[in-house]
Formats: C-alpha cells, sequence, structure tokens
C-alpha cells in the first residue's frame, strides 16, 4: 500500500496560512473513479481515498507508515521566499518603469 506524507501548502482562496502547519499522510488512489450511471458524479470503490490523516511532525507521519508496513514518499514543503516591498518604493526616482495611473 502506497501513502503519501507532506505538507499542505495554503489555499489559493484565503491570505491566511491556516491548516498548513501540520504534516499529512494520505493514501494513493488504489482504483479508479468511475462515473455514475444515473447522476454522473465521480465515484469509486477505493474508500481509503478519503483518509487523510495528520500528524505534528514528519517524523511521526513516517513511524506510522512504517508501523503499518506502507511504502511511503515524502514531499518536503518549499521554502516560502517573502520579498520585502515597500510603498515608498512606488515613488523611488531609480524606478526601471515610469509611475502611472
Amino acid at each position: 500500500m502506497e501513502v503519501r506524507i507532506f505538507k499542505p501548502s495554503k489555499t489559493a482562496m484565503q491570505s491566511g496560512r491556516g491548516k498548513t502547519g501540520e504534516w499529512v499522510l494520505e493514501f494513493e488512489p488504489g482504483a479508479r473513479a468511475d462515473p455514475d450511471p444515473l447522476m454522473g458524479w465521480a465515484g469509486s470503490t477505493d474508500t481509503r481515498a478519503q483518509v487523510r490523516l495528520n500528524f505534528e511532525t514528519r517524523d511521526e507521519a513516517v513511524a506510522h507508515a512504517e508501523r503499518n508496513g506502507w511504502t511511503y514518499t515524502v514531499q518536503n514543503p518549499k521554502e516560502r521566499r517573502i520579498q520585502p516591498k515597500a510603498y515608498a518604493d512606488n515613488f523611488n526616482y531609480k524606478r526601471t518603469q515610469p509611475w502611472t495611473h
């Protein structure tokens, strides 16, 4: 059984970084999602796709996967780069582009 361990990134819909501090262990898809003949919704017989386990640290998630005998892949999070910005830079005389409205 294959699992993926990762730290989720912030959603594009929010400006905050809520729910990004924990590590998540989720199962890789085991069955293909087929459309329901009546409604057309995508469904699958794989119930493990609905399970997401949260851990405080990466090591706890790895230990849990090893205890259960699952093969795992760890995706390390990308480093967040903060570019310092100042409102005064809009009026700097060394701007590369002219300031316009």
